[in-house]
């Protein structure tokens, strides 16, 4: 399929939010009932999988698939009984009993490795984002709504009761109406997946090339990348900090903190993004960046400018009290409205109007969305067993993957970039389309 060859149809189908018919929630053929435990299968599962596998434990955990035995060891020994894999299409094509995969690899398999399991008609749960492009994350949500089967991004903030609330107080015009949002993830945060990128050693490709560590398949690691020589500074954890593995902080963070700015004020594709950084090569992400989103109007509600900073803050809000943090630890989202302002935290969470005199005084609206029960993972469980859709399935979370990884083009660019979201392509800078749709490595394609 060619670059430009998605038409207003297929945006449709990826952005719409309510095209899923639900399945029936009695059992039968790739059915399962309420009242049976799915067959749940890992792959990638020494890091973030692992804490999404504990998540799942009311279920059966068959099967798990790590290219790194000695990275995955702990999570092998913890599931005793479940078949082990390095390929995960070994996996598929070998054990028919699988329901359901969790996929927590590195950005640059996401897309791959879910729809693979779509096709093999599994349900997924991708963690975030959801894909390393734009064309995939189009082509990930067409095939699951064709597919009917339930799936997630990893979210966790999404089914939670911060985001809910942020939702519910824009909805009922709490703080009038929005028509400016600050987003920002602070340098706080950034040591825990890997500085290393930017120190005089590995401030581009490492020269030296180690051999994998024992018990890892490095070939299969690399998956759809451009083939280079196994190094530490990409595996594990590091991966995010370099173009060809991962999504940086736009990806990593944004995903999250976007969600509530996405959901509360319904923004689908922007018109326009502009970035600039502090400097990012064709290997790395940028220490810091700011991107500036455009949103047109939606209905009745107005256009909106989302300002999104990482490695950095927004400028501190007058009506911030002194000595009171703006957002949370790791970041944070701040809604300007035309009667007051809204600040959360990365995840949606501790909403609170300030100043805090305001929220004392708020007549807080009745709550209009239902409630998670058992956390985000249990929420696509349930999605699963009865045929309803989670909160962030990919038809909701395909079109959030869309906006990180279209700030990633315009930080890339150093430019400001005009988005034609019906043809996906950038209209005033051809050289950016390159970045919407990368080439695979031979022997792989999606």
């Amino acid at each position: 399929m060619e670059k430009n060859e998605w038409t207003r149809r297929g945006f449709l189908a990826a952005a719409a939010a309510f095209t899923i018919v639900p399945r029936h929630a009695l059992g039968g053929p790739g059915r399962t009932p309420p009242s049976e435990k799915l067959n749940i299968a890992g792959i990638g599962v020494g890091g973030m999988g692992a804490g999404n596998l504990k998540n799942l434990e009311t279920e059966n955990i068959v099967a798990l698939c790590d290219v790194d035995y000695k990275y995955a060891a702990k999570v092998f020994q913890r599931y005793p009984k479940a078949k082990t894999y390095r390929d995960y299409r070994e996996m598929l094509d070998k054990q028919k009993d699988i329901d359901a995969v969790v996929v927590a690899t590195p950005d640059h398999t996401h897309a791959l490795i879910s729809m693979a399991a779509i096709q093999a008609g599994k349900h997924v749960y991708c963690q975030k984002p959801l894909t390393h492009d734009v064309y995939e994350a189009r082509r990930l949500a067409q095939a699951a709504n064709e597919a009917k089967v339930a799936t997630q991004m990893g979210i966790q903030g999404h089914s939670g009761e911060g985001t809910r609330l942020v939702v519910e107080w824009i909805g009922a015009g709490l703080i009038g109406e929005v028509r400016e949002v600050d987003a920002w993830c602070g340098l706080s945060y950034y040591p825990w997946w890997g500085r290393a990128p930017w120190s005089s050693k590995w401030s581009s490709r490492p020269e030296d090339a180690p051999a994998p560590p024992e018990g890892m398949e490095w070939d299969l690691w690399i998956g759809p990348a451009p083939m280079r020589p196994y190094h530490p500074a990409y595996h594990p954890k590091v991966w995010r900090c370099w173009w060809d593995f991962g999504s940086g902080m736009m990806g990593d963070r944004g995903a999250h903190t976007l969600d509530p700015v996405c959901w509360a004020l319904k923004l689908a594709a922007p018109t326009s993004v502009e970035a600039t950084s502090c400097g990012c090569t064709e290997e790395v992400h940028p220490l810091s960046a700011i991107v500036t989103y455009r949103f047109p109007a939606r209905g009745s509600l107005p256009p909106v400018k989302l300002t999104w900073y990482e490695g950095t803050r927004p400028p501190r809000p007058e009506e911030l009290e002194d000595g009171r943090q703006l957002g949370g630890s790791e970041g944070g989202a701040l809604f300007k409205g035309s009667k007051g302002m809204i600040m959360c935290g990365v995840y949606g969470d501790s909403p609170r109007i300030i100043p805090e005199s305001r929220m004392q005084e708020a007549e807080l609206p009745e709550r209009a969305l239902p409630r998670v029960k058992g956390g985000h993972e249990q929420d696509w469980v349930q999605a699963c067993k009865t045929g309803t859709r989670a909160g962030a399935d990919f038809a909701y979370s395909a079109p959030l993957t869309e906006i990180c990884q279209l700030g990633n083009v315009a930080i890339k660019m150093d430019a400001r970039i005009e988005w034609d979201a019906e043809n996906m392509r950038v209209t005033n800078l051809p050289e950016a389309n390159e970045h919407i749709r990368r080439d695979y490595r031979e022997g792989w394609s999606l």
